[in-house]
C-alpha cells in the first residue's frame, strides 16, 4: 500500500522532528503555487534568516576588515595575516556562540534538538578522544587554513586583473542577482563534489572524517580532512571564470564556511522566550549523516529527487537506504 502522504515523520531515534515528510521546495513541486513560492523566497531571505545575516556580515567584512586591493597585488604577510585573523575570528565567533547556546549553557535544552544523544567523550573515533575537540581542531586547522588561501589567491587575482570584476555603476541589476544566484550554484557545486567523495577511495582518504559526526554540532559542520577543504571550497573557483565583484566572492567563501556551523547546529531552530527567531538546522542533511548514502545535496535544489537518493524522513525512506545500501556493496563485490 502507497504511505500516506500526511503520515508523521519518522520519530524512532530522534529527539525532534520536522511535522511533515519533506517535500520538494515549492519552485520543483507540482503544480506551481505561486503564493508558496514567494513565501519560500520571503523564508530564505528573511531578516533572521542565516544567509541574510552572512551576508550582512560579509559586507561588514568588506567595509571594515578587508585590505585594499592595491595592497592585494603582491602576496605579503601584512594583508594576509589581517585575511587569516578575520576568517578566524568569524568561524570562532560563529561556531563558538552556537556551541556555547546549545551545549555548554543548554539554554534551550533539548527543544528542538534533532538527536537526542550529547557530543561524544572518551571517543577513540576522534582525535583526542572527544568529538568537540576534534571538530574544532580540523575546523581551524584545516577549514580556516584553506578557505583563507583560497581568498588570498583569489583577491591577488583580482587585484592584478586575472581574475574578472565588474562594478555596481557598470551593472547593477546583475550585481545584485549574483548574490541571489550564488546559493544555486552553491547547491549545484556541493551535490557534485559530495557524490565524488563518496567515491570509496576519497571517502577512505578525506570524507570518513567528517562522517565520524553521526550526531552533530556547530563545530563539525567545517570538520573535514583538508582534502575535503580543497574540494568543498572549491565552489568558490566559478569566481575565476564569471565576473563578479570582490564583494561578491567574499560572501560566498562566507557563506560555505559560516552557513556550515548553523546547518550542523544539531537543532531546528534558535528560540528566544520559546519562540523561533532563527531557523539554524538543517534536517535534510541530518539524515544524510545518520543515513550516510542519501541527501548528498541541499534541499534547496532537487538533484536526489531526480537521482533516487532522497531521503523524506519516513520509514519508506529508511527502507529505500538499506536497499541502495545493499545494491552498492553487492556492485563493490
Amino acid at each position: 500500500m502507497p504511505e500516506d502522504p500526511h503520515a508523521p515523520m519518522l520519530q524512532k531515534g530522534w529527539n525532534f522532528t520536522p511535522d511533515k515528510p519533506i517535500g520538494l521546495t515549492p519552485i520543483f513541486a507540482w503544480p506551481l503555487n505561486f503564493m508558496a513560492i514567494v513565501s519560500w523566497i520571503k523564508t530564505g531571505w528573511a531578516v533572521m534568516a542565516a544567509r541574510t545575516l552572512i551576508l550582512g556580515v560579509s559586507i561588514l567584512s568588506w567595509v571594515f576588515l578587508q585590505p585594499a586591493l592595491e595592497r592585494c597585488k603582491t602576496f605579503e604577510w601584512g594583508w594576509m595575516l589581517e585575511i587569516w585573523a578575520r576568517n578566524m575570528g568569524l568561524m570562532i565567533f560563529v561556531a563558538g556562540s552556537l556551541h556555547l547556546f546549545f551545549f555548554t549553557l543548554r539554554t534551550q535544552g533539548d527543544d528542538l534538538k534533532y538527536d537526542p544523544r550529547p557530543m561524544a567523550r572518551k571517543s577513540r573515533q576522534f582525535t583526542f578522544g572527544n568529538q568537540v575537540h576534534d571538530n574544532m581542531f580540523w575546523t581551524l586547522a584545516s577549514g580556516v587554513t584553506v578557505w583563507t588561501a583560497f581568498e588570498w589567491i583569489t583577491f591577488w587575482g583580482y587585484a592584478n586583473g586575472y581574475v574578472p570584476m565588474i562594478q555596481f555603476s557598470e551593472h547593477p541589476i546583475w550585481f545584485v542577482m549574483i548574490f541571489f544566484l550564488l546559493p544555486i550554484w552553491g547547491g549545484f557545486h556541493f551535490y557534485w563534489i559530495h557524490r565524488l567523495l563518496h567515491w570509496p577511495p576519497l571517502y577512505r582518504l578525506a570524507h570518513s572524517l567528517h562522517h565520524r559526526n553521526v550526531n552533530v554540532g556547530p563545530w563539525s559542520g567545517m570538520s573535514m580532512h583538508p582534502v575535503e577543504h580543497i574540494l568543498y571550497l572549491s565552489t568558490g573557483l566559478i569566481h575565476w571564470i564569471v565576473a563578479t565583484h570582490p564583494i561578491h566572492f567574499l560572501y560566498h567563501m562566507q557563506l560555505k564556511a559560516l552557513e556550515a556551523s548553523t546547518s550542523h547546529s544539531g537543532y531546528e531552530a534558535l528560540l528566544i522566550k520559546d519562540r523561533s527567531q532563527l531557523a539554524v538546522g538543517d534536517f535534510f542533511h541530518q539524515l544524510h549523516h545518520r543515513y550516510f548514502e542519501c541527501n548528498y545535496g541541499t534541499h534547496e535544489m532537487p538533484w536526489d529527487h531526480w537521482f533516487g537518493s532522497f531521503h523524506d524522513g519516513t520509514e519508506a525512506s529508511v527502507d529505500m537506504v538499506k536497499e541502495r545500501k545493499r545494491r552498492m556493496h553487492a556492485e563493490k563485490n
